[in-house]
Parts: C-alpha cells; sequence; structure tokens
C-alpha cells in the first residue's frame, strides 16, 4: 500500500475479509489499492468483471502481474467466481454487471469474513465498511492539443464505519510523472462535510 494511501485509511490499510467500495470505479484508485497485495507476503489478487483493466497500468502501480488472475466477462456468475476466488486469493477486484441486492452483499461478506479476503468494489457495494472516491482530479502534461500525460492530481475521500464514520481527504499524485502515488501535501486533514457517492480499499 502507497504510504500515501495508509495516511488516508482510517486503519492505516484494507481491513481482511472486508468489502470496499470505490466511487466511479476510478482505475487509478482501485489499482493502488490492489497493489496493497504485495505487503501480504507477495500474495495473489484477481479482477473480475474488468474487461478494460490495464495490465500496464497494473504493473506500474505495483501489481505482480504473474499473481493476478483475470475473469474478463463473468456475466450474471461473478457471485460464485467471486466466492471461489476468495479461497484462493488475498485480494478481488470486482466490477458485478449491475446492481448489487443487499442480501448477496451480505452473503458474499461472509465468505470474506471466512477467507479474509478484501474485496474492492468499482462501483457502491451495500455495507462497504469502507467508501473512497476520487472528489476531483486533474490531468498536467498536455498542452495546447499536444504534449504528455506526466501526471494527475486528485483529492481523495475515504469514509465509513466506526472509525472512518468522520470522512478523511488527502490530496495525492496518483499518478505523478514517475507513476508513484505520493502526496501534493503531506497531510490528509478530517472532513465533515459529505463525500461524494463512494465505492470500495488490506490490513
Amino acid at each position: 500500500m502507497p504510504p500515501a494511501l495508509r495516511e488516508v485509511l482510517p486503519d492505516g490499510g484494507l481491513r481482511r475479509g472486508t468489502a470496499v467500495s470505490v466511487a466511479g470505479g476510478d482505475a487509478g484508485l482501485l489499482l493502488a489499492l490492489a497493489a496493497g497485495v504485495r505487503d501480504a507476503g507477495g500474495g495473489w489478487a484477481a479482477a473480475v468483471g474488468l474487461p478494460d483493466l490495464g495490465l500496464a497500468a497494473a504493473e506500474g502501480y505495483g501489481l505482480d502481474l504473474r499473481r493476478l488472475l483475470v475473469a474478463d466477462d463473468p456475466g450474471q456468475h461473478w457471485p460464485e467466481v467471486v466466492s471461489v476466488l476468495a479461497g484462493a486469493v488475498e485480494l478481488i477486484m470486482l466490477r458485478p454487471d449491475g446492481p448489487v441486492p443487499p442480501k448477496l452483499a451480505t452473503r458474499l461478506a461472509a465468505v470474506l469474513r471466512r477467507s479474509g479476503c478484501v474485496l474492492l468494489v468499482a462501483g457502491p457495494w451495500p455495507g462497504a465498511v469502507l467508501r473512497l472516491g476520487v472528489r476531483s482530479g486533474r490531468w498536467f502534461g498536455l498542452g495546447d492539443g499536444h504534449g504528455q500525460l506526466a501526471g494527475r492530481q486528485v483529492e481523495v475521500v475515504a469514509e465509513g464505519r466506526g472509525s472512518a464514520v468522520r470522512g478523511r481527504t488527502a490530496r495525492l499524485w496518483l499518478p505523478d510523472e514517475n507513476g508513484a502515488v505520493r502526496p501534493v501535501r503531506e497531510q490528509s486533514r478530517s472532513v465533515t462535510e459529505p463525500a461524494v457517492p463512494l465505492v470500495a480499499a488490506v490490513v
């Protein structure tokens, strides 16, 4: 987990056996959070329902492609795929094929608790313990119709239950010109205003 992201997460990382929602399915935030699996002894990860996932970008954020399982298009069978993979990998990135019924989310939450797997959802998830999103973002490097993207500054918002209920926010490079995640300013701050609709990040 990049240190800059640890600062905005209530527990300093993703809690095992939980579901985390990443609002809007922001690919950079999803991959930066998923890279934390390397801190778990180089564990395995999986991507389910994410056919447009950039593997080069995933590797750039720190994921080991040799330890990444991919199920591009599971269709309506994604709950079964997640249930099976949860017993084999430390982290799953998921984009469901539609709204998730609360009963299904509850059933899969029990699977996650038993396995200790973290579920990172690109979009909303009923009962997510943590919701993260990019409130604002700006790319740098392009001039008047020419140039090369050199980095993106974003404001990341984290909200959830328990210690996360009040919310935290931080301004980050996601990524910077070297592909790394780092703070724009060193300290995150607490926020009381409600964040944008959020979605989901492993301790």
